[in-house]
C-alpha cells in the first residue's frame, strides 16, 4: 500500500514547477530539471517536457515562435489529497510536537478541514520501551513560544538572551547564537545546540534543554561570522570514535543500525557471517547516554574500544551485576 504516489514525487514537482513558470525558454526548463530532479533527470525530463515532432513528450508545453516554451493548460497544476493522505495527516495532528511548528489559527484550520476524517493510527495504539516517561509539555504556551523564537533565531543568525536552570539546579542567564535544535526519541525532549557569545565573539558552546528554559529574549543582533551547525558538533566531536562489533542474532544488526542511524559512522559488514563492525562518532558530552544505549544491547554487541570507553563498560556491567546479587541475598 502507498501512502504517497510517485505521481506526486520529483517528477510532478518538476512539471508543476514548469508549468507555473511557463513561459520560459528551454536553459530555464533544464535548469529547473537540475534543481528539482535526480542526478540522471536532466539526460531524458527535457526530453519529455520539450514538444517532440513524434509526439513522445508528455504534452504539457507549446513551443512559441519565438522559441520560448508555453503551457497548454489554463490553471496551475494542484496536488488533491487522497483519504489515505488525510488519514495520516489526521493522525500526525494528534503528535504534541505538531503543536510546535503550526499556529495555532494554522491548527485550527487543519483540524476544521480534517473534522470528519478518521486518523490512520491512534496515539494509544504505541508502546514505547527504552525511553523515559518525563518528557517535555510540547503544548505549554512559554515551551511553544520558545521553540519557535530559537527556531526563528536559527534561520536568522540572531544572537539571543537565554536564561535557564541547569542539570544541577543552578541559573544560568547569557547571550547565545542557536546552531540547531534536536529531538530526543530517547528522552522525549527538546534540545538546543548554542554557543555563547560575549563582545561579539563565540566564547564557548553547549547544549540546554528546552525545558528548562525559563526566558527567551531577542537581541536584535546578527552574528555575522561563519560557524555553522556542522562547525558546531565538529567542535564537540570525540576525539577517538567507539568502534563496536554487532552480531545478527535477535535481529540485532537491524536494531542497531536503526537505533544509530543519525549517528555519524563507518560500518564494515563480514559477508561471511553477516556481523558488522562499527566506528561511532559522537558528542563528548553525551558520552554517558551513548554509553547507556550500547549496554541496552547486551550480549548481541561488544564494545571493541577505545579502551578507556570499553572499561567504563565493564565497570557498569561489574556494578549492575553486584547490585543483582545483592538483591537476590535480600530476596531469600
Amino acid at each position: 500500500m502507498m501512502l504517497f504516489h510517485e505521481m506526486y514525487g520529483a517528477y510532478f514537482r518538476i512539471a508543476a514547477r514548469v508549468l507555473g513558470e511557463a513561459p520560459l525558454n528551454v536553459q530555464r526548463l533544464q535548469y529547473i530539471v537540475a534543481e528539482e530532479g535526480f542526478r540522471d533527470s536532466v539526460l531524458f525530463v527535457p526530453q519529455k517536457l520539450i514538444p517532440q515532432k513524434d509526439g513522445s513528450d508528455w504534452g504539457l508545453l507549446r513551443q512559441n515562435p519565438d522559441g520560448t516554451l508555453s503551457a497548454v493548460t489554463k490553471h496551475p497544476p494542484v496536488m488533491p489529497l487522497t483519504l489515505l493522505q488525510k488519514r495520516w495527516l489526521k493522525a500526525r495532528l494528534s503528535d504534541p510536537k505538531m503543536r510546535l511548528f503550526l499556529d495555532d489559527e494554522t491548527f485550527a484550520a487543519l483540524s476544521e478541514k480534517l473534522r470528519d476524517i478518521r486518523p490512520l493510527w491512534e496515539p494509544d495504539m504505541f508502546r514505547y520501551t527504552d525511553s523515559f516517561s518525563d518528557g517535555d509539555d510540547f503544548t505549554a504556551p512559554a515551551y511553544r513560544e520558545h521553540f519557535r523564537l530559537l527556531l526563528r533565531a536559527i534561520r536568522e543568525r540572531e544572537v539571543m538572551y537565554i536564561r535557564f536552570h541547569s542539570g544541577s539546579g543552578r541559573r544560568m542567564e547569557m547571550r547565545y547564537l542557536p546552531l540547531a535544535i534536536e529531538y530526543s526519541r530517547k528522552n522525549d525532549k527538546f534540545r538546543l545546540f548554542c554557543c555563547a557569545v560575549r563582545g561579539g565573539k563565540l566564547t564557548g558552546s553547549g547544549n540546554i534543554n528546552l525545558g528548562r528554559i525559563e526566558q527567551v529574549c531577542g537581541t536584535g543582533v546578527r552574528y555575522e561570522g561563519k560557524v555553522t551547525a556542522e562547525d558546531y558538533f565538529r567542535m564537540r566531536r570525540c576525539e577517538s570514535p567507539v568502534t563496536v562489533r554487532v552480531t545478527t542474532e535477535r535481529n540485532a544488526v537491524e536494531r542497531f543500525l536503526m537505533e544509530f542511524s543519525s549517528y555519524e559512522k563507518h560500518t564494515e559488514r563480514d559477508v561471511e557471517t553477516g556481523e558488522i563492525t562499527v566506528q561511532l562518532r559522537y558528542d563528548k558530552q553525551d558520552e554517558t547516554e551513548l554509553l547507556i544505549r550500547l549496554l541496552s544491547f547486551g550480549p548481541v554487541l561488544e564494545i571493541m574500544g577505545p579502551p578507556a570507553f570499553r572499561a567504563q563498560a565493564a565497570e557498569r556491567v561489574m556494578r549492575q551485576y553486584a547490585l543483582n546479587q545483592e538483591a537476590a541475598v535480600h530476596s531469600e
